[in-house]
């Protein structure tokens, strides 16, 4: 199982980035994906997230309007598109994938680095 992210980088405030999360190794379309991301001295906070079948996701109230979640079932990847960039979102940033059943199954990426900095 691996769960790999990229788009991570310096952005200067009000910039964008795309983050992407490619997934292996397991039935990619049968897991809630999420991001999280964890700021220094900080603890790890969940970002967004979107259920197995896709839809509109949810939010952190300190990312609504600015960040969209979105997966391509095709391409077992999930993507974080961050736009309106603020210093405060200066963080590593990890893909989860989760399922739920019989057994349940959680598994975290390595994280991306993300700085907001003029």
């Amino acid at each position: 199982v691996q769960l790999v992210e990229s788009g991570g980088g310096l952005v200067q405030p009000g910039g964008s980035l795309r983050l992407s999360c490619a997934a292996s190794g397991f039935t990619f379309s049968s897991y809630a994906m999420s991001w999280y991301r964890q700021a220094p001295e900080k603890e790890r906070e969940l970002v967004a997230g979107i259920m197995s079948t896709g839809g509109s996701g949810n939010y952190a109230d300190s990312v609504k309007g600015r960040f969209t979640i979105s997966r391509d079932n095709a391409k077992n990847t999930v993507y974080l598109q961050m736009n309106s960039l603020k210093r405060e979102d200066t963080a590593v940033y990890y893909c989860r994938a989760k399922h739920w059943g019989l057994t349940n199954y959680d598994y975290w990426g390595q994280g991306t680095q993300v700085t907001v900095s003029s």
